[in-house]
């Protein structure tokens, strides 16, 4: 008979057994993956990339009532400013032949660069939110700015050739006109190399973002937008330092093609392809060294 008030015997705790786990196929979360890797993953996240370009690009103007008409009447506003100040004023229209033909090139096509570098260089701090809480390759970020830039910049490039075609001098349109793809294509690897790079300095140091404004409005000036160099520069080396600007490069192919009929030099090619695809194979592995980083506080 069991005594009243004891308690039942409880049980003999099992023994705990350790067991062996092969941890050599997990990668900690957040890791930078092999530069190979890297590539691969960006290119799994194409359609990513593009549908938030496209999506940015419907919606960027939304608040406006002309919308995206902005992208147009920007560099068209900015173009009469300046051919009234240095063209009427100044008189840097002296020696031009077709200087407001001259000028539309320089503008629409500088200006594109203008907001692809400094769209791109700002993209992770300004996507800091969404880099905490998701895990993707960071470059798809100033990548997805690019593209977005390309979308928006047909319209751009088709109503600078409908201006210069509108404003006399009229020029005639030749099969030269081509080759202003490979040109535009080229200066894009180009801003997104040089997007890439900024990208991991500005979120390192946040206060580049304020030069970068300063740094664009001088390199504007030192790409010949609105005036030749020709005019102002006489001895030979200092020209040829100055033309190997690869901004100055992409204006003069696209008006040797567009206004003068002209098949630009092989040099101008070299030079454009150097600058382009050197600071894209820049521009990501500087990034991708610093994929863990980006994010932190």
């Amino acid at each position: 008979m069991a005594k009243i008030g004891s308690q039942p015997a409880l049980p003999e705790p099992a023994a705990v057994q350790s067991m062996p786990i092969d941890t050599r196929g997990l990668i900690r979360v957040g890791a930078r993956p092999a530069f190979v890797d890297y590539l691969i993953q960006l290119w799994d996240h194409r359609e990513f990339i593009f549908y938030d370009a496209k999506a940015r690009v419907q919606s960027g103007n939304r608040r406006d009532r002309l919308g995206s008409a902005w992208l147009v009447l920007n560099p068209v506003f900015n173009g009469l400013t300046f051919y009234f100040i240095f063209g009427v004023l100044l008189g840097t229209s002296r020696g031009i032949e077709n200087f407001i033909g001259y000028l539309i090139i320089g503008v629409f096509i500088f200006q594109m660069s203008a907001r692809a570098i400094t769209n791109g260089a700002r993209s992770i701090q300004g996507n800091r939110a969404v880099i905490q809480a998701f895990n993707f390759p960071r470059a798809t970020l100033p990548i997805a700015v690019n593209v977005r830039e390309i979308l928006a910049g047909v319209p751009v490039i088709l109503a600078m050739l409908v201006l210069i075609l509108l404003f006399p001098p009229t020029e005639a349109v030749t099969p030269l006109w081509l080759l202003v793809i490979p040109a535009l294509f080229l200066q894009t690897v180009f801003n997104l190399g040089v997007g890439l790079i900024l990208a991991r300095v500005i979120s390192t140091i946040n206060d580049v973002t304020h030069l970068l404004s300063f740094a664009m409005r001088a390199w504007m000036y030192g790409s010949g937008v609105f005036f030749s160099f020709d005019q102002f520069i006489e001895n030979d080396t200092v020209l040829s330092i100055v033309q190997l600007n690869p901004l100055y490069v992409v204006l003069d192919i696209v008006r040797d093609c567009v206004l003068y009929a002209t098949l630009p030099e092989w040099r101008s090619w070299a030079i454009l392809s150097v600058w382009g695809l050197g600071v894209l194979a820049v521009g990501i592995v500087y990034f991708w060294r610093a994929e863990e980083s980006y994010g932190c506080e």
